[in-house]
């Protein structure tokens, strides 16, 4: 009996991973994520132009890094609001 409920449990946690893997697969794939990719940065390169007068190519240099950076940070929140919303 044990046998049985072991190869159920194990089951149900493949099932349970699968459905997570299939929900990031449509994370990343969404037109959400790569609007929120696309408004941070471009919200980064608005604000470094605002406030940096002289140019310097060691500060260009920083823009799209500090841009992808911000985004993971904030990306990560949309993803589970979106898992939540329209994650399967």
């Amino acid at each position: 009996m044990t046998d049985n409920a072991d190869l159920l449990q194990r089951i149900e946690k493949l099932e349970a991973r699968n459905k997570r893997v299939e929900a990031d697969k449509a994370w990343e794939t969404s037109w959400q994520r790569r609007l929120a990719i696309i408004v941070l940065t471009y919200l980064v390169v608005v604000c470094y132009l605002y406030f940096v007068v002289h140019i310097n190519p060691w500060i260009n240099a920083l823009v799209p890094v500090i841009g992808f950076f911000l985004s993971t940070l904030t990306v990560s929140a949309l993803k589970e609001y979106w898992l939540t919303k329209w994650g399967k």
